[in-house]
């Protein structure tokens, strides 16, 4: 046997075959490594993998026969010398051992990469979509209620180690719709759904929920609930442990007294905080303003509502950051700190509070803070599409943006109609580069929400960057944020080359009243003319008045003149954030 084995390794050798198989292993592997993000970005189904680790298996024998029948010498591809000493039984037995060398490898790759690589879908996850309740009350002023008994439900839910929850904004969405079960499967992603109706009688209600197979329609469990309306929180709890123990899954303790923590017993502040979240969910300045106003209400009528905390948390801040006309940012992001530590204070083991502040930190540069209470937040709720978003962005603020899109899409996956999580999505992905997914996910987030001023002006930039100068002005025209609509001209009229309607647009911005709380867009519109000097005095006063704009400035495309500038990383130092 041995002596077998050194004239097939002398010949193997010689015709550089086991060269050939390595050179081939590591560029199938460096395929293997490309063809994913690229299957993802382009949304190809899971079966091209199979296709392509399939043909690279495949690639194995035709490697191992080219490189034995033929040599390359001088740059030239010749027929290889033939064998010396070798003929009859040791040709046979040569030729079987170079089918086997080609073969083993090729077989082992592929069941090995499919295992590896075996797609999500195959392994799916127990998922769930809890739909608005029908108010079959007389009284239509109720609706508030029967949205709070789905809202209550869906967010003890979302506490259930192992169950996928599909987001508030995606399933309140299909609220007086009449579509097929069916259908609503499909858009939400949702394996199951529960569906329900409160009719509400003095003091008496009658809850009615039934948990529905989405791809089939069939009725897995459902109950009647009737109950006084002092009990209906304890009515609400019992209906999510049913739930979940039709799905066969724990309810953790430690999670259940986080959902009794964040209650309210005052139907008057549920109601405020529904409709606070409904204006929270517009996404345009006159939406968050009115959020404050209803969310503060809320608070007003029960002091102990760490939930409408939470969420007056980030409505103070969104009103301040896009309406500084009419808000002092300084003392509005005073305000959100402050509603962030009371939720947290109210309710320590409740997620959305430890979720605002850290996202309140991230303006005080206070990353380890904001780390800290965000991945509190996350082990406290892991299938929160509200926690996902602030994690993200303290993700991409340092630069981790391949880490910031994975937590995003995430985010869209568990709450596909958000909004928030489609407009964040876009920006992730102008920062990579990746015009046609930024473009793709800020229409998303305007198909459901046309006011959503932020996901217009990233679409602008996207078809700026693209070179659609003038869709991209027509995108900016779309915002329901005024200074966008502005900044999208000077930024146009620049690229076009009309240097006095763009200085004009520009003079126009800086004699705003706002513009100092607006100094990060100044900032966006000095780098894109290129303009170091005017840019980093701008970008002092952002860091001076703590912009949120700051929060883009690893990854905003519209920067990238600045950033071999030694005040740049000079910056990045002061913030406290990771050199490039």
């Amino acid at each position: 046997m041995g002596a077998m084995s050194l004239p097939l390794l002398a010949e193997l050798k010689r015709r550089r075959v086991i060269r050939a198989l390595v050179g081939y292993g590591l560029g199938a592997f460096a395929v293997l490594q490309i063809i994913e993000p690229i299957m993802h970005g382009l949304r190809w189904p899971d079966a091209v993998l199979s296709y392509v680790v399939a043909a690279l298996a495949l690639g194995f024998p035709i490697v191992v026969s080219l490189a034995w029948i033929f040599d390359v010498n001088q740059g030239r591809i010749e027929r290889a010398a033939p064998a010396q000493g070798l003929r009859g039984p040791r040709l046979a037995l040569l030729l079987v051992g170079i089918g086997v060398l080609a073969a083993v490898p090729g077989s082992v790759w592929y069941f090995y990469v499919r295992a590896i690589h075996r797609p999500a879908s195959e392994r799916p996850a127990p998922s769930i979509a809890v739909l608005p309740f029908v108010n079959l009350s007389s009284d239509k002023e109720q609706e508030y209620f029967s949205d709070g008994i789905a809202e209550e439900i869906l967010n003890a839910l979302a506490q259930v180690d192992g169950l996928r929850v599909i987001g508030r904004t995606s399933s309140f969405s299909l609220k007086g719709k009449n579509e097929d079960l069916r259908a609503i499967g499909e858009k939400l992603s949702a394996a199951n759904l529960l569906e329900g109706s409160v009719r509400k009688a003095g003091s008496r209600v009658r809850i009615t929920a039934q948990l529905i197979e989405a791809a089939g329609g069939s009725h897995l469990w459902s109950h009647e609930f009737d109950r006084d309306l002092t009990d209906v929180f304890a009515v609400q709890d019992e209906i999510a442990k049913a739930v979940v123990a039709a799905l066969k899954l724990k309810l953790l303790p430690a999670q259940a007294a986080a959902i009794d923590e964040q209650r309210t017993t005052s139907a008057a502040a549920h109601e405020q905080y529904l409709l606070g979240r409904h204006f929270l969910d517009r996404g345009s300045s006159d939406g968050y303003s009115r959020a404050v106003q209803v969310l503060e209400k809320a608070v007003a009528l029960d002091s102990g509502y760490a939930l409408a905390w939470a969420t007056l948390s980030t409505a103070y801040f969104w009103a301040a950051d896009q309406d500084p006309a009419h808000y002092d940012v300084r003392q509005e992001l005073l305000k959100a700190q402050a509603a962030a530590e009371k939720a947290i204070a109210l309710a320590p083991g409740f997620a959305g509070g430890y979720s605002a502040r850290g996202g309140m930190r991230t303006l005080n540069h206070d990353w380890a803070g904001a780390r800290a209470d965000l991945e509190r937040a996350l082990s406290l709720n892991p299938g929160g599409a509200g926690v996902l978003i602030p994690y993200a962005w303290l993700l991409a603020t340092l630069g981790n943006l391949p880490e910031a899109i994975a937590a995003g899409r995430r985010g869209t996956v568990l709450d596909p109609l958000s909004t928030e999580s489609w407009t964040q999505l876009s920006a992730f992905y102008l920062g990579t580069g990746q015009l046609d997914l930024a473009e793709a996910a800020a229409r998303r987030a305007l198909d459901v929400s046309p006011e959503q001023g932020r996901a217009a002006r990233n679409l602008g930039f996207a078809l700026l960057l693209a070179g659609r100068p003038e869709e991209a002005r027509a995108a900016f025209q779309r915002s329901s944020n005024g200074f966008f609509r502005r900044m999208g001209d000077a930024l146009i009229e620049h690229q076009l080359g009309h240097r006095e309607q763009a200085q004009s647009a520009l003079d126009k911005l800086l004699a705003a009243p706002t513009v100092v709380p607006a100094a990060y867009q100044i900032v966006q519109i000095h780098a894109w003319r290129g303009e170091a000097d005017p840019t980093f005095k701008w970008l002092e006063i952002a860091y001076q008045n703590h912009d949120a704009g700051l929060g883009y400035l690893k990854y905003d495309p519209l920067l990238r003149s600045i950033r071999s500038d030694p005040r740049y990383a000079a910056l990045l130092a002061k913030m406290k954030l990771p050199p490039d």
